[in-house]
């Protein structure tokens, strides 16, 4: 009996039904992030969803809210994760991409872990817009390494991934300089271009899965 775990990498083969199900993983945490938003900004009292960001959602005595929500898209970034090393083609910038997305996961759990935002914490490490940082440039570098690995066999998604890259590219930065009063949105809006890409990424596993 042939032990496929022993099989060179040229001739093992795709599981469908995995890639099926880290899609609708993916999909989940996804739509947890929104619910949990959307949630969260009804349930916070005299919370502006303009004004106050997401993080202001994530302190406090409904902190709990976006933490499971924050919770459930790392569960997204890390299915993407496991689907990337899945399909993983040989060279760099498959590995890249998986590696992007798994540190992702860890900095959306780190940021629902460490209630050091939106309460005015100061004393000790802050250490949340680093993070943010480090999430700004990895989201970017996940975005341009699928549009290239999907170049040629997903093409709608490759389009999808670029144009992503180039409005997170844009738009992440003007975050941090613009007026407090409408930063909230702002970063709601950046949060919805990670939702399209996730959700994008885990339609193109499904229809990989169809094929195999």
């Amino acid at each position: 009996m042939i032990d496929k775990n022993r099989m060179p990498e040229s001739q093992r083969r795709l599981s469908p039904s995995f890639l099926v199900l880290l899609a609708w993983l993916a999909f989940v945490g996804g739509l947890a992030l929104i619910v949990g938003n959307v949630v969260g900004s009804v349930i916070v009292p005299d919370h502006d969803w303009v004004s106050d960001t997401v993080s202001d959602l994530a302190a406090g005595r409904y902190e709990i809210i976006q933490d499971v929500a924050l919770y459930g898209f790392a569960g997204t970034l890390t299915a993407l994760a496991l689907a990337s090393a899945h399909l993983h083609g040989g060279g760099w910038q498959w590995s890249s991409l998986t590696v992007a997305l798994m540190l992702l996961a860890v900095c959306v759990v780190i940021i629902g872990a460490r209630n050091e935002y939106g309460d005015g914490d100061n004393e000790g490490i802050v250490i949340h817009i680093y993070i943010v940082y480090a999430m700004g440039a990895l989201f970017v570098a996940a975005f341009v390494l699928a549009a290239r690995l999907f170049a040629d066999t997903a093409r709608l998604f490759a389009k999808i991934s670029w144009c992503c890259a180039g409005v997170w590219t844009l738009g992440a930065p003007v975050f941090f300089v613009m007026s407090t009063e409408y930063d909230g949105a702002w970063e709601r809006g950046l949060g919805i271009i990670s939702i399209v890409w996730t959700s994008a990424f885990a339609k193109e596993l499904l229809s990989i899965s169809a094929r195999k």
